[in-house]
């Protein structure tokens, strides 16, 4: 019945008739090479006819075995899927070699061996023979999507939000005009879509874009890690636990995925009943068909793994080639990052391309899905290095097929692209000072100085962690210890005879340091008393822009060797000298009073110097290309949506926040009856949306 069924799914055109001949070509070839290199003799004389039979009870027992292998895999979630995934191959294999006399039994490691060697050569073959094995593994997914789709018989209209992680506004009109991005510039350029910038404010950083695009939350977030005194420890949302708790300290239950939406591979849910790959929920079974296709798929896992040691080999040649011609800005891209790029850039990729077309195919109203490649690359390549917006093709492509798969499905599924905040270049703190920002800190107080420095590598490894896969467990610690080994902290660690007096929590071009022993936001005032070094000695450093604390009155001080102003709700209320804030440009008033109303914010914030005439920032973590502070594109999220959607312009002083673009994405499903209208209150409007500091008109690209 099960083989029946199996046929029945099958479209007998004349592509796929091709298909399959080809297959079957590629498939006898790689069993001969791998064969022939196999000690003994395990084919007879007649070796041709013998490898034929064995290649049809390969395609005959995939036909039958593989949809119930990922069955298997659905039943196991999230903890069995690599480990179906990796043994599919062995299964087929084994039974198509008991049902062949003319062919020797082989030992079940022999078999193991034989299974993954021959998917590896035909995954080279079919390389060498296409221009690229991406268009076949699409194909694939479209095919199962398609079938998929037939009779599930869903109709009516749905939203695709894709996430590029990282990418800039303006760096997706350079991507345009260099024809790197040629879908998504068709896209604008036929007026279909409409491009435009939101301000992402501070911080730039994915939990705190996360929190406000899929939950409309803007105050519970102060970095990308920060130290919460009533826990007594730094929080990182890099950690599939922290994300956890982050998340249900501010979720209402409400948020944009809530009315029977999917969240795939990102840091918060959304509250999405379907969740898969997404931090907060890491460690709950997944159920997707389509994650268990992939990994079962022959073209499938054995094709993401072949090229991640492709990728592994591409990123040391290109971090080579920096060194060779002495790039500067540059960090080092050796140890585990050679993996880690190979794990998002094809493997996660590739996974959660197949789960969205599962998704989509299954008639989900709206889908939500991120995807990190450019955003890991540019960390440690820099954002418009060519390795880093190599990364852009891949993703254009990626929107195309989720373009022409909307196209196929049932449902009307309307395309929007954005991204969480962009990036800024530049030399390191650590590299322009010598000593990280803990060092000083720890030269300017008594006591000793806790350090949260590790760079943000260390997410995509704690989501594969996160599951039981040994696979899992053996990527997370590589993150980890490359994350351990990114650090530099000879300034302490907290020991065990001595207290700490500072708690360092560095984010990209932003530190956030709090006192421990002083519950609630230290004053100004209790600094001077406390550690009386520790501010003179921050604002005099020449790469740090600025110092922020808040004093006993409410009011916001913003100092650096030059001057000081203090800032109000109103804007700058005093000063004398330089003003700090002039380099980050004019929304940095009402950036910094935003941080200032988060909760867990800094007794101290130190921003890193930003150059405007080079447009470079000075990173508190090794990172070449850094987010989370002010200075550059890092703040200039991108918004690529349909053209007739009624988005509200920018009037002069204000900007499109992530505020409007978060209830622009829920008056659309609620307007398209996806969405039942029973809102929660809003939250207080950010001081960006209300600041008088004159502002550039908004632009639009049609």
């Amino acid at each position: 019945m099960l083989a029946r069924r199996a046929v029945l799914a099958r479209r007998f055109t004349w592509p796929w008739v091709g298909g399959v001949v080809r297959s079957f070509a590629v498939s006898f070839a790689a069993f001969a090479l791998t064969l022939e290199l196999l000690p003994g003799q395990q084919v007879p004389d007649n070796g041709a006819g013998a490898l034929a039979g064995l290649v049809a009870a390969v395609f005959a027992v995939g036909a039958v075995l593989r949809p119930l292998l990922a069955r298997l895999t659905v039943l196991t979630g999230v903890v069995g899927l690599l480990l179906v995934g990796l043994l599919a191959q062995s299964v087929v294999l084994g039974v198509a070699l008991a049902l062949v006399p003319a062919i020797d039994p082989l030992p079940l490691p022999e078999v193991v061996l034989l299974a993954w060697a021959v998917a590896v050569v035909a995954a080279l073959l079919n390389w060498i023979a296409d221009a690229s094995t991406e268009e076949v593994f699409l194909g694939q997914v479209m095919g199962r999507s398609v079938r998929s789709a037939c009779r599930t018989d869903v109709r009516g209209p749905g939203l695709l939000v894709v996430q590029l992680d990282g990418v800039a506004e303006p760096l997706v009109r350079q991507a345009a005009a260099s024809g790197a991005m040629p879908y998504l510039t068709r896209c604008i350029r036929s007026g279909s879509h409409r491009l435009r910038s939101w301000h992402t404010g501070l911080p730039s950083t994915t939990p705190a874009g996360q929190a406000v695009l899929l939950h409309g939350e803007a105050r519970a977030v102060p970095a990308y890690r920060w130290y919460d005194k009533e826990l007594g420890r730094v929080v990182q949302c890099g950690h599939p636990t922290d994300a956890a708790l982050v998340e249900d300290g501010f979720t209402t239950g409400r948020g944009l995925l809530a009315d029977g939406g999917a969240s795939v591979a990102n840091l918060f849910s959304g509250d999405a009943p379907s969740a898969a790959l997404t931090m907060a929920r890491a460690k709950l079974p997944g159920t997707e068909r389509g994650a268990a296709a992939y990994a079962v798929q022959r073209s499938g896992m054995v094709r993401s793994l072949v090229l991640l040691v492709g990728a592994v080999v591409t990123e040391w040649y290109q971090a080579r080639r920096q060194r060779r011609r002495d790039v500067v800005p540059r960090v080092p891209r050796g140890g585990a990052f050679l993996l880690l790029r190979g794990v998002t850039s094809v493997v996660l990729r590739d996974l959660a391309v197949a789960i969205v077309a599962d998704q989509m195919a299954r008639g989900v109203p709206v889908v939500y899905v991120d995807f990190v490649d450019y955003d890991e690359v540019a960390h440690h390549a820099g954002p418009t290095r060519p390795e880093s917006l190599r990364t852009l093709e891949g993703l254009d492509r990626v929107l195309r097929f989720l373009g022409e798969l909307a196209g196929e499905v049932g449902r009307d599924y309307e395309l929007v692209v954005l991204s969480d905040h962009g990036q800024t270049q530049g030399s390191t703190f650590l590299q322009l000072t010598g000593r990280s920002i803990s060092d000083v800190v720890a030269d300017l107080v008594d006591d000793g100085v806790d350090a949260a420095e590790a760079t943000e590598s260390l997410g995509a490894g704690n989501a594969l962690q996160a599951s039981s896969s040994p696979v899992r467990r053996l990527v997370g610690r590589l993150a980890r210890r490359h994350a351990r080994g990114s650090e530099h902290d000879p300034g302490g660690g907290r020991s065990e005879d001595r207290s700490t007096a500072v708690q360092v929590a560095a984010s990209g071009s932003t530190a956030h340091l709090y006192l421990p022993d002083h519950p609630g936001r230290v004053t100004r005032e209790t600094l001077e008393t406390v550690v009386p070094r520790l501010l003179p000695g921050l604002r005099d450093l020449a790469h740090v822009g600025a110092v922020v604390t808040r004093t006993a009155a409410g009011e916001v001080v913003v100092e650096d060797a030059h001057g000081w102003r203090t800032l109000g709700p109103e804007g700058t209320t005093g000063g004398e000298g330089f003003d700090p804030l002039v380099p980050y440009g004019p929304r940095a008033c009402a950036d910094l009073l935003d941080l200032d109303a988060k909760r867990h914010v800094g007794d101290v914030v130190v921003l890193g110097r930003y150059d405007p005439v080079l447009g470079e920032v000075a990173a508190f973590e090794e990172l070449v290309g850094s987010h989370g502070g002010l200075g550059g594109p890092q703040t200039e999220a991108l918004l690529v949506h349909p053209a007739d959607w009624e988005v509200p312009s920018a009037l002069p002083g204000q900007v499109l926040t992530g505020l409007d673009v978060h209830r622009l994405l829920v008056e659309r499903l609620e307007s398209r009856g996806l969405r039942a209208n029973h809102e929660p209150a809003e939250p207080a409007e950010p001081a960006a949306t209300r600041s008088p500091a004159p502002a550039p008109a908004l632009e639009e690209t049609a």
